[in-house]
C-alpha cells in the first residue's frame, strides 16, 4: 500500500508523503478549478499520526490532459474504483468547497456499493447539500462575468485571472466544476452513520453559518461546527487556528485507533508505542463544540 503512493500508481492521488505507520488517513478533496496541490503541505502541517492524501480530479495540474467531469454521478463511480485499494486502514475524508460535495456523495456511494466507510467527514466553505446552493459563480455565465466572479472569489491566482493564454487552460475545467455543483440534486438517504465536522468562514456569503449548521441533519452521529474569521477562502486568513481544529479531530480518531488490525505491520498497537499527552487527548472532543443529535 505504502508503496503503491510512493510511486505514485494512481494518478487520482498526488503529493503524497507516504506514512507507513499512520493509523489514519486523510483524504482531501479539492474546490472548483482546484487541485491537489492545495493541500501538498498538510503532511508536515498535521500530527505524523496522519497520512495526509490529496486527491487529484481529471482536468487539472498533473491531470491536465483528461477533461473534467461534468457530472458528479460517473466522478464518484471513478473516484471509488480508483481509490477502493487505499482503504484499507481507518480514513477520514475532507473537501474544501466543492470538493465538499465530492466528499459527501463519495462516502455514501462506498458505504452502500462496498460497505466501507469513512471515521469522519470534514466539510469547509459548502453548505448542506439539502440546502439551496448559493454561488454568483454560475457555470453559464457569459465569459466575462464569469471571469468577474472567479476573480472575487479569491481562489484563483491573481497571475491567472490577468494572463488570457493561462486562463483559457483552466476556465474549462472551472466551468464543468461549477455545473457539477450547479446542477446538483440531493437525493435523502440514510443519515451517515459516522460524525461530521463543518468549518466555515464567518463573512462567506456562499457557506455562512446557517447553511454550514444544515450539516448536522446529515447523520445520526455527532456534529461540531465552528466558524473563522474569513471569507469562503478563510483557510488563508485563519490557517493556523483552522489547522489546530483539525488536527484536534483527527487525533481524537487516532487515539480510538490504537491499532489497524487489517495490516500485520501495526501488531502490538504504534500509538502503544508513544506517548500522548492527557490534557491534548482530553481536548479532543471539546476543543469543538459538539452535540449528540437526538
Amino acid at each position: 500500500m505504502a508503496n503503491n503512493m510512493r510511486k505514485g500508481i494512481t494518478p487520482w492521488l498526488a503529493y503524497c508523503t507516504p506514512r507507513p505507520d499512520a493509523p489514519i488517513r486523510l483524504f482531501c478533496f479539492p474546490y472548483a478549478g482546484g487541485g491537489a496541490a492545495f493541500y501538498r503541505n498538510w503532511s508536515s502541517e498535521l500530527a505524523p499520526e496522519v497520512d495526509v492524501c490529496p486527491v487529484q480530479l481529471p482536468g487539472r495540474e498533473t491531470r491536465m490532459r483528461e477533461p473534467a467531469y461534468e457530472e458528479l454521478g460517473p466522478l464518484v463511480e471513478q473516484a471509488s474504483t480508483a481509490l477502493l485499494p487505499y482503504l484499507d486502514r481507518p480514513y477520514c475524508f475532507l473537501g474544501y468547497s466543492m470538493g465538499t460535495l465530492i466528499a459527501f456523495e463519495l462516502a455514501r456511494h462506498l458505504d452502500r456499493h462496498f460497505q466501507t466507510r469513512p471515521s469522519h467527514l470534514i466539510a469547509c466553505a459548502f453548505g448542506a447539500p439539502h440546502l439551496p446552493h448559493i454561488s454568483r459563480l454560475r457555470y453559464d455565465l457569459p465569459e466575462d462575468e464569469f471571469i468577474y466572479e472567479l476573480g472575487k472569489l479569491e481562489g484563483t491566482p491573481q497571475e491567472v485571472i490577468e494572463c488570457r493564454e493561462l486562463l483559457d487552460l483552466v476556465l474549462p475545467t472551472i466551468r464543468a466544476d461549477c455545473r457539477i455543483c450547479d446542477r446538483y440534486k440531493f437525493l435523502k438517504g440514510e443519515l451517515l452513520p459516522f460524525p461530521i465536522s463543518a468549518f466555515g468562514g464567518i463573512d462567506d456569503p456562499q457557506a455562512g453559518q446557517e447553511l454550514m449548521q444544515g450539516w448536522g441533519d446529515m447523520t445520526n452521529s455527532t456534529f461540531s461546527l465552528r466558524m473563522f474569521p474569513g471569507r469562503h477562502f478563510f483557510i488563508h486568513e485563519s490557517r493556523r487556528q483552522f489547522m489546530s481544529a483539525l488536527e484536534s479531530v483527527l487525533m481524537g480518531h487516532v487515539i480510538v485507533n490504537w491499532t489497524v488490525p487489517s495490516s500485520p505491520r501495526y501488531s502490538g498497537g504504534f500509538l502503544a508505542r508513544r506517548s500522548i499527552d492527557n490534557s491534548m487527548a482530553k481536548s479532543i472532543h471539546f476543543s469543538i463544540k459538539s452535540f449528540k443529535r437526538a
